[in-house]
């Protein structure tokens, strides 16, 4: 949340200025620095391979996590526009069912490397609501087994980079003419992925999973 304020602050600095970059409300770049809760579900689909014994009925749940947001768009026309983002962000995977509360999966972290289309509605003056939709890579970094399944024999734990979709609607408002604006985003990704579980070098249990995270934001963004 630091990082996110000071990005914020960044950003408005940089709007009132008007030295280094000329805003616009009609520019064709508009950089967003954003707020994030990012929501996964988590919930194991099948199971594969068990060597460690799970009790029947074991399901699994991740957490939630609140991160900054960089995201950058650029406009072909007032009404089409691309747009990446930039964050990662680190969950746990714990049990539910016989195993509640158990962990499964230590400090995974993610990066949702994602580009959608999106279609603003309006004119282009005022409250700009807009839809989009496109392709996403994750990319899971440094996870580690949890405490519960190190217990059970898990000495390593891997998640699959995983290619998926997401959908996404927002709106940005203008603060004023110079570029500045608020922007609310919601994406609702569509990923699963398949996690491994090591002991030494030999695999004991691998389930696949439904990530499928929502992600809203909100935040100022800065149009040239």
């Amino acid at each position: 949340m630091k990082n996110t304020l000071k990005w914020a602050a960044a950003t408005a600095a940089l709007a009132m200025s008007g030295t280094a970059i000329a805003g616009s409300s009609d520019g064709k770049i508009q950089i967003k620095a954003l707020a994030t809760l990012v929501a996964p579900d988590g919930k194991i689909t099948s199971i594969e391979l068990d060597n460690i014994g799970l009790p029947a009925g074991t399901q699994t749940k991740a957490d939630d996590n609140f991160v900054p947001t960089i995201a950058a768009e650029y406009f072909f026309t007032p009404n089409i526009s691309f747009e990446t983002i930039c964050c990662v962000t680190q969950h746990d995977v714990t049990g539910t069912g016989p195993l509640d509360g158990a962990g499964l999966v230590s400090n995974a972290n993610i990066i949702p490397a994602t580009l959608t289309a999106k279609y603003h509605f309006g004119d282009g003056s005022g409250f700009k609501p807009y839809v989009g939709a496109g392709p996403t890579y994750f990319i899971f970094i440094d996870e580690k087994a949890g405490a519960t399944a190190q217990a059970l024999g898990a000495t390593r734990q891997k998640m699959n980079d995983k290619v998926g979709f997401a959908l996404q609607a927002g709106f940005d408002v203008p603060i004023n003419d110079k570029g500045l604006g608020l922007s609310v985003d919601a994406k609702r990704y569509f990923v699963n992925t398949t996690a491994r579980w090591f002991a030494g070098d030999t695999e004991v249990l691998r389930t696949r999973h439904r990530i499928d995270p929502w992600v809203v934001s909100a935040g100022l963004a800065y149009r040239f």
